[in-house]
């Protein structure tokens, strides 16, 4: 539980109360009670809290000392960017993000989210059932969040169960805009690519340069593979092991298949795997709804530029008794969020600072 605490050298800060959770002391705005620590990753800890002014249940995440790795300083200010524009149902909520007491020299950032119950892996990892109606559910919402996301220029590129919030009555919820990043340019991606090796799409995995929304589909079909069979599809232990499981069940490709790739070493390697006729999904999951399997053979295409659209999917029979295209109006303007790679920390700090003041706009821009 939230234990309260004195504040550090006994001397508080007016409008905010300290807690520790886990070993770890909360500095936050008077207006959130803490419940209970919830969640713990590499950028801190999370805590389900109440916020007393609406009565409502956020979680707030604290990132421990947030300069100190420049790259992922860079992930939570590009978060901050992000998530102040996007506004989806299936879209994970900022609500606010705290305003630290000094301007130029705070380490720690709280940010508080709309609070839900678990993820996608948790509930994959669980002994519930899961029915067609929930795949088909989990699914659409996917689809959807993912929809509004490539309509306004956003390319995910993380999608994992994990990043895939659920509530009690099975609302879905994307999370975790660190990696993603808006399409504009030619060069307009980073060379450090830290995603999750499971849900990795082909062209990436082979170092091809161009790449687009296709990515994140291919990811979404190994999200939908794991929830028909509880278990990852293509579990690989290193970048050259995963591609010969994705060889393994989708088949040897033909010439014209591998065209895409656009790294000689890389095209050799493919052509040098042994030859095998693959599993068809409806093998698979002999389980599976027969319009299940079918969509998920249309997700998972080793060619990124056949592999079905996101909005494709939404229109495919499978999910045609959720869906309804008037209801789903895309994002007013595409989003062009590419921040400078090289950005120093003091920026960083003073562009963050920038974020915080769009949520509280009582506090001065001059303030110190």
């Amino acid at each position: 539980m939230a234990t309260p605490v004195e504040p550090p050298n006994g001397v508080g800060t007016e409008g905010k109360h300290y807690f520790s959770m886990w070993q770890a002391l909360f500095e936050i705005d008077t207006k959130y009670v803490p419940i209970k620590p919830i969640g713990r990753g590499a950028y801190g800890i999370v805590c389900s809290s109440v916020n007393r002014e609406t009565n409502e249940k956020v979680a707030i995440k604290k990132i421990h000392n947030a300069f100190d790795n420049r790259i992922d300083a860079l992930r939570t200010l590009r978060e901050l960017k992000l998530l102040r524009h996007l506004r989806h149902e299936n879209v994970i909520a900022l609500k606010d993000v705290m305003v630290p007491v000094h301007r130029r020299s705070f380490r720690d950032v709280y940010l508080v989210y709309e609070l839900m119950d678990t993820d996608l892996h948790q509930i994959i990892k669980s002994s519930q059932a899961l029915t067609n109606d929930h795949c088909q559910y989990f699914l659409f919402q996917l689809l959807r969040g993912l929809k509004y996301l490539h309509s306004a220029n956003i390319l995910h590129r993380d999608l994992k169960p994990g990043n895939l919030l659920i509530n009690a009555n099975c609302d879905l919820k994307i999370c975790d805009f660190g990696l993603a990043r808006t399409r504009s340019g030619k060069d307009q991606f980073m060379t450090e690519y830290v995603v999750t090796r499971w849900y990795r799409a082909p062209e990436l995995l082979l170092c091809c340069d161009d790449y687009g929304t296709s990515i994140d589909v291919w990811s979404v079909g190994c999200i939908f593979a794991e929830l028909l069979g509880r278990k990852p599809l293509f579990p690989g232990t290193e970048c050259l092991n995963q591609l010969r499981l994705i060889i393994n069940i989708l088949g040897s490709q033909r010439e014209e298949e591998i065209e895409f790739i656009d790294n000689p070493k890389a095209r050799k390697f493919i052509k040098s795997l042994p030859f095998t006729q693959g599993t068809p999904f409806s093998r698979l999951y002999p389980h599976a709804h027969p319009l299940a399997a079918d969509l998920l053979q249309k997700m998972l295409v080793f060619d990124p530029s056949k592999r079905i659209s996101v909005t494709e999917a939404l229109n495919h029979p499978y999910m045609s008794s959720l869906y309804d295209p008037r209801c789903d109006p895309p994002v007013h303007a595409p989003l062009d969020m590419d921040i400078d790679e090289d950005l120093g920390e003091d920026v960083i700090r003073e562009m963050m600072w920038k974020e915080m003041l769009h949520y509280h706009p009582e506090v001065a821009a001059t303030s110190e």
